[in-house]
């Protein structure tokens, strides 16, 4: 009974203190406001929207769309409904509200018939692909709708490693999720994601679902488009990539104003200049830059006056390193753009400017178009039925893939080309593997080239 009595004595002083626990300000013990998030994502977060995709697949037996079949068993023509079945699940931002723009991943919407965006105010909006670059991994939709929330773009060169940074997208399905973290790393390479990788690396959770999502510093603007993850274990283990918001945003100039991306090219191979080569070049062991191992007949490094032997230390004013991130920088610029190449040539510096041309216009590396095809030099034939091999390079990707100098490509993943901007379509549909149907002395013979 003593104790029954403490209890209901002890009640109404424990909701008493309760209640003037959520009271108390969010102040810490030196009664200063406790940082929170809450007001910018307040502000932010509308402009991060949902993305379901949708294909459409007849119903019934696949033979009875066989019009053989039909006539060989005398069967009457027959319309099979379609059944409408959601293919995938991601994110998207809004950059342009009064456009309509959103900016997600290729992969996110590729090979949909419909997709439909949800907003955060319950809204849900059917979109149109304005045209999409599988080799960065981006697409622009449009919506039709009105008082649109969108995200500024930030410069993405000015980030640094340990900048905070917010992840926000769709994992998993479950709705709208805000993540942190920190810049891990810049200009990730060499991960074979995208033909063109230049990542921001990030431990700011990302998840299957977050593809296409923002991720924005702590001013609430975007610096990077989510898009992949490492996970060896199938979940999050911190390491997370996103597209740099300079190359989104020039990727989506493209496609605003094309439907599609008109990549410039330079015309040169590129290789990373280690101790061991800057030794031989007579530089120093520690001298960076990036090294041109092959400059293209006729193209625009051609034109400059770039030759073997050049190495390369800034583009457009910016100190270059890695070959990788060189070709995702120039895989950026559009057809006709001019650029400016600080060099080094026998010890001296040294500038030359040069316009980029068209892959129709001269030869180009394969490695623009599969990683498979890397070291392969092709242009298109004079007949303009196929795409030739002009050259290999020795020990290269495209070397112990098989291919050999004069090979015709007729075909890459049973799509028939017949031109270099055909080849870079039909070789965008698959990463893993590359089919490749040739003509060598006079015989037709298949090539199946793996990226592993």
């Amino acid at each position: 009974m003593n104790a029954l009595r403490a209890l209901l004595f002890s009640l109404p002083l424990l909701a008493t203190a309760l209640t003037a626990q959520a009271a108390l300000p969010a102040v810490d013990s030196q009664n200063q406001p406790l940082p929170t998030l809450a007001p910018l994502l307040k502000q932010i977060t509308p402009a991060v929207v949902n993305i379901s995709t949708f294909t459409h697949r007849r119903a019934g037996n696949p033979l009875l769309d066989d019009p053989f079949f039909r006539r060989f068993f005398n069967l009457p023509p027959q319309q099979l409904p379609q059944q409408r079945r959601p293919q995938s699940a991601g994110s998207g931002v809004i950059i342009d509200a009064n456009a309509g723009l959103v900016i997600t991943n290729h992969h996110v919407i590729g090979g949909a018939d419909e997709i439909r965006i949800g907003l955060t105010d319950g809204r849900e909006l059917n979109a149109d692909l304005i045209g999409s670059d599988p080799d960065v991994d981006l697409a622009l939709l449009k919506v039709k709708a009105d008082n649109l929330t969108a995200l500024q773009l930030s410069d993405s060169d000015q980030l640094q490693v340990g900048d905070f940074v917010i992840a926000i997208g769709n994992p998993f399905g479950l709705g709208q999720t805000v993540t942190t973290g920190v810049v891990s790393a810049l200009g990730r390479t060499g991960l074979g994601i995208e033909g063109y990788e230049s990542f921001i690396q990030t431990d700011a959770s990302i998840n299957p679902g977050n593809s296409g999502g923002a991720l924005v510093n702590l001013r609430g603007e975007l610096v990077g488009i989510n898009t992949a993850i490492i996970a060896p274990g199938g979940g999050n283990v911190g390491i997370g990539f996103a597209i740099p918001s300079n190359m989104a945003s020039a990727i989506s100039d493209q496609l605003r104003e094309h439907g599609e991306v008109r990549r410039g090219l330079l015309g040169v191979h590129l290789q990373d200049l280690s101790a061991q080569l800057a030794e031989a070049f007579g530089l120093a062991a520690t001298q960076g830059g990036v090294l041109v191992s092959q400059v293209v007949p006729d193209s625009a490094a051609d034109r400059a006056g770039l030759k073997p032997g050049d190495v390369i230390l800034a583009l457009n004013g910016k100190a270059q390193r890695q070959a990788a991130e060189l070709r995702s920088q120039l895989a950026v610029l559009s057809v006709g753009t001019a650029i400016e190449l600080t060099l080094l040539r026998d010890g001296e510096r040294l500038t030359l400017t040069a316009e980029l041309g068209s892959p129709a216009q001269f030869s180009v590396d394969g490695g623009r178009f599969a990683p498979q095809l890397e070291g392969a030099t092709l242009r298109n034939s004079e007949e303009g039925d196929a795409v030739q091999v002009y050259a290999i390079e020795s020990r290269s990707s495209a070397a112990y893939a098989g291919l050999l100098q004069d090979d015709r490509i007729l075909a890459a993943n049973r799509i028939r080309v017949r031109n270099l901007d055909e080849l870079a379509r039909a070789a965008s549909l698959s990463r893993s593997t590359l089919l490749l149907m040739i003509e060598r002395q006079g015989t037709t013979l298949y090539l199946a080239l793996s990226n592993r």
